[in-house]
This record gives structure tokens, sequence and C-alpha cells, in this order.
């Protein structure tokens, strides 16, 4: 049996964003392939547009994708004009220092981007508390449009482990759309 090809580009400024993007891998499976958007290859690119999805993750600097990342999005316009990732899944993720952070901005751009190639868009489905008071910390900043994580700087573990968990549980959930879209499989 094939199994799909996922790929996580991502940028990661003070490393948050690269553990986060690691959780989502696990949660996928050996098939993920991290790739930092600040160090791309030729081979990197031919592995993208070779892939069955691809996960964006950067970091909310200022009220959007950080500009590296960005970068990074505008270097695939021939990929656009020539439609090599129309039909591919696409997710993604995003952290900042604050709660809010205007995290939801990256990951409406990110979604945009991904439209725009022609992607199939999965969100999260985690429901935790309040909701689902036995969850307390499954989908912490209740977002479904992706993942967002709050960091919590000044302490030991800046990334909170229910957030970590629950960029597995969103790793898995892609691997299962992707597997479901690409081959048919449930």
């Amino acid at each position: 049996m094939t199994n799909p090809i996922i790929c996580i580009p991502y940028f990661s400024g003070f490393g948050h964003t690269q553990r986060i993007a690691q959780a989502i891998a696990q949660g996928i499976g050996p098939p993920a392939q991290l790739i930092d958007v600040a160090a791309m290859t030729d081979a990197d690119w031919l592995t993208l547009d070779a892939s069955d999805a691809i996960v964006f993750g950067a970091p909310t600097y200022m009220g959007s994708a950080a500009a590296r990342f960005s970068q990074f999005l505008e270097e695939v316009d021939t990929r656009w004009e020539h439609g090599k990732w129309v039909d591919k899944i696409g997710a993604g993720f995003t952290t900042a220092i604050h709660p809010s952070g205007d995290k939801l901005a990256t990951l409406q751009r990110l979604s945009i981007f991904a439209a725009q190639m022609g992607m199939i868009w999965v969100g999260l489905s985690e429901i935790g508390a309040p909701v689902k008071p036995d969850r307390l910390g499954a989908n912490r900043d209740g977002s479904w449009l992706g993942l967002m994580v709050t960091e919590q700087l000044g302490q030991d573990d800046d990334l909170p482990q229910d957030d970590l968990e629950t960029a597995r549980r969103f790793g898995a959930r892609i691997a299962a759309a992707t597997d479901r879209w690409t081959y048919g499989r449930a």
C-alpha cells in the first residue's frame, strides 16, 4: 500500500513553529517531510510538487505570517501558473505569544493562498473545553481554520503539552484526509 507524501514547509524564527511542525509530523507518521523554507533547495521544491498534501506553518508576527514565510509563498508563482498544486490537500498552523495575537489573519492568509492554488483545505476538528469539559487543553485557542498555538514565554516548557498533543492529532487528521482524498481509502 502506498503512503501519501505529506510535506510541512515552515519558517521558525525562535524554534516554536519548528516544534509544532515536528508534532504534526509525528501525528502524520513516517511519510511526513519537514522543509525549512529559509533553506529551500531545488530538491525541496520537487518534493513539494510531488506531494499529496502540504501543511503550511508560520509564526504570526505583527498581524500576519512572518515575512520569510511570505517570501516562500511568493516564490510559488510558477507553480500556480501551471497548476502544479491543484487538488493537493492543504492545511496550516501558526504560533504567537498572545492568545489572539492576530493568528487568525495568518491562517486566513494561508487558506486563501491554498484556495488560489486550487488546493483542498483541511481544518482542525478537535473540540475541547469549555464545550467538552473532560477535554481540557484540546484546541485551547478554539481555532477551526487551522492550528493556533499560544507560546508561554518565561516558562520552562514554553509550548503547552496540550497544544503539542492537539498538533499530533491535527497531523493524524491531515494524514487521514490525504489518504481518503488521494487514494479513496477511509
